[in-house]
């Protein structure tokens, strides 16, 4: 096979960032994706549906003009968020809104603090059809990072799941065989998005050889083991467990300061990397799905009626992407080679 078109995909996970991040991280994630659902943590955090739809013009306003490219704000919860806020977002037309364990992640110290403590937004947002999209990781100092996954399932996730059986749920970016179980063992409500960098390396891609900035993201790297079952549910093309890639960008000098942040930036090659990954798994015929479909089909949206090409052509992910500010971006699989390219 030399060339493979499917319909035109949609990335149901990215940051955006604000500022000088736009017109970088817009046109990459506009380059093959056709809807995005974009994170919420700014500074200050997107809590409102007029935040929303004024970070939604920012965005627009950096879309390249030969792009069709629809973002899709989320609504960032906090102990402040009340049901009336989620009527509002929702009749806004904001489909979804992220929960982060406070301290869980970037920009993450305003988020919740006692998850239960939200149950009455929870039980408005299933009223309103509006999604619940989780960082599944709890932030106890003594529970081990490796493990914090499988402790928020415990802990969080399967009670909201059972106590709210109709509130849409996506499990975001998970990382282990724990979640991946979960997901396949709960209702149609509950789905999954799994990153490139969840399927293409493991904790030894961050450790072995000196740590790795760039390959640093929350929630970590785990183990091959868990590796290798998030590739084989994409490779068995399970409907509910979909692209999102997480693409986290950061400048080159705070990914290698003396505490990186977290954050893999993967839009300026997304869909060449999943490509990649299940050229490798020889299950390139469940792409399309993945990418095109299970997202879509999930949300309650329409799916893409374009359609975008690859073809087999090897070429070199950039080692730096400059910003307008000069800054620049370590990307993603930096100075590697990829076999799929998209036809621009």
């Amino acid at each position: 096979m030399t060339q493979l078109t499917i319909t035109a995909p949609d990335d149901w996970h990215v940051h955006l960032r604000d500022g000088d991040f736009l017109s970088e991280t817009v046109a990459a994630t506009a380059r093959c994706f056709r809807r995005a659902i974009v994170m919420p943590n700014l500074v200050p955090p997107v809590q409102t549906a007029e935040q929303a739809l004024e970070y939604r013009q920012r965005i627009l306003a950096a879309v390249p003009n030969d792009r069709d490219f629809d973002p899709l704000i989320t609504l960032y919860l906090s102990n402040d968020t009340t049901p009336e806020r989620i009527r509002q977002a929702s009749e806004a037309g904001i489909v979804a809104a992220k929960l982060y364990p406070a301290g869980a992640t970037t920009n993450s110290d305003a988020a919740v603090k006692g998850i239960e403590a939200l149950y009455d937004v929870f039980q408005q947002m299933s009223e309103s059809g509006m999604l619940l999209l989780i960082h599944g990781e709890v932030t106890d100092s003594h529970i081990d990072i490796f493990d914090r996954e499988k402790a928020f399932i415990d802990q969080h996730l399967a009670p909201i799941h059972q106590r709210f059986p109709d509130l849409k749920i996506v499990f975001e970016h998970i990382t282990t065989a724990d979640a991946t179980d979960f997901v396949l063992g709960a209702s149609d409500s509950m789905a999954a998005t799994i990153t490139p960098q969840h399927l293409l390396l493991n904790r030894n891609d961050l450790l072995v050889g000196g740590i790795r900035p760039h390959n640093y993201c929350l929630p970590v790297l785990k183990r091959n083991t868990h590796q290798n079952r998030l590739r084989d549910v994409v490779a068995a093309g399970e409907t509910r467990f979909f692209l999102g890639t997480d693409s986290a960008p950061h400048t080159k000098h705070t990914k290698e300061s003396d505490c990186g942040c977290a954050g893999c930036y993967s839009a300026w090659s997304a869909i060449e990397l999943y490509a990649h990954v299940f050229e490798d798994l020889d299950a390139l015929d469940k792409l399309e799905g993945f990418a095109s479909f299970y997202g879509p089909d999930f949300y309650g949206l329409a799916r893409n009626t374009d359609t975008i090409t690859l073809h087999k052509q090897e070429w070199t992910i950039p080692s730096e992407i400059k910003l307008a500010n000069q800054d620049s971006i370590v990307p993603f699989f930096a100075g590697q080679r990829l076999a799929w390219q998209l036809a621009e």
